[in-house]
């Protein structure tokens, strides 16, 4: 037995479940409520319980995603023993197919009780949204045409954890959608799709010979690497638009780990395989760490204005 295995939890544990939920990637889905209550904040709106009620359906609808993906992915081959990253419930056999779906079931049926609450709050548009983000969820990787199998995934981030999240949760407080909702949900996409294109550009070999149709596997490395760049651009461009707009300069505080960003490209553009992992993890730091400079920067737009 390898010391990776001995690692892992066991099969049908508590920590087998933990794992499934991909911690990591849980903070895709605080960042754009973070930056759409900020967002109230600046047009005056901030309502509490509403953005509470945002958090946790999207941390639902973001642990019942990864349970699909999960379960869809090693059911069409793309998991297998050959897998470049993280180890997955299903390919380890820690959780069985059955298992996760009934897993994906309780986390979006949790998940359509915030969604009441907020149709409570905000009215029938959240139903909409509601139904729209659970499809999308099931169909990114399962159904008849999934998305990230025909090189609809980036799309698909880009507009759910981008202007749905931010968009949605500015809604529910202010009940409408402002446009500096819509410039803050850019950045937010983009380092979420950042992560999915690391994540692609890692696997596009295996991907490949799956039939999994990625961007990276369409356009290879160096259009992987001109879709990162692109995602960094309107990651340090929307905050600067804002900060104008808004005569605010503490929006571009982002701005601080636009090195890091560049690092993370140059990374990028040299590594291969396994050794992306490390990059991967970091984008999703940087969105974290972006999300906060970018929120605390937002909340604090209404009291500083340029000199």
């Amino acid at each position: 037995m390898s010391a990776a295995s001995r690692t892992l939890p066991q099969p049908g544990s508590m920590g087998a479940w933990i794992m499934a939920t991909r911690p990591p990637t849980l903070a895709a889905a605080f960042v754009p409520v973070a930056v759409g209550t900020a967002v109230a904040a600046l047009e005056g709106g901030v309502r509490w319980l509403p953005a509470l009620a945002a958090l946790a359906g999207a941390l639902l609808l973001q642990i019942g995603a990864n349970f699909a993906n999960d379960v869809f992915d090693f059911e069409k081959g793309t998991d297998d023993d050959d897998r470049l990253g993280p180890t997955r419930a299903a390919q380890a056999g820690l959780l069985t197919g059955a298992q996760l779906k009934q897993g994906m079931a309780v986390a979006f049926l949790l998940a359509t009780l915030s969604g009441v609450y907020l149709t409570w709050v905000a009215g029938w548009a959240i139903i909409a949204i509601g139904v729209a983000s659970i499809l999308s969820a099931i169909a990114y990787t399962g159904g008849p045409y999934p998305l990230g199998y025909h090189g609809l995934g980036d799309v698909f981030v880009m507009i759910f954890f981008g202007f749905v999240a931010v968009g949605g949760t500015a809604f529910v407080q202010l009940g409408a959608v402002p446009l500096s909702s819509m410039i803050a949900a850019l950045p937010v996409g983009a380092l979420a799709t950042a992560i999915l294109v690391v994540n692609n550009v890692r696997d596009r070999h295996g991907d490949a010979q799956t039939g999994k149709r990625t961007l990276a596997v369409r356009w290879g490395k160096r259009g992987g690497l001109i879709e990162y760049a692109l995602c960094l651009a309107l990651a340090y461009g929307a905050p600067v638009a804002l900060a104008v707009l808004e005569h605010a300069p503490t929006v571009a505080a982002p701005l601080l780990t636009l090195p890091i960003g560049v690092g993370l490209w140059r990374r990028l553009a040299t590594d291969e395989g396994r050794a992306l992992n490390p990059v991967l993890a970091q984008t999703a730091r940087l969105l974290v760490l972006h999300g906060v400079l970018f929120t605390a920067g937002i909340a604090a737009a209404r009291a500083l204005t340029w000199p």
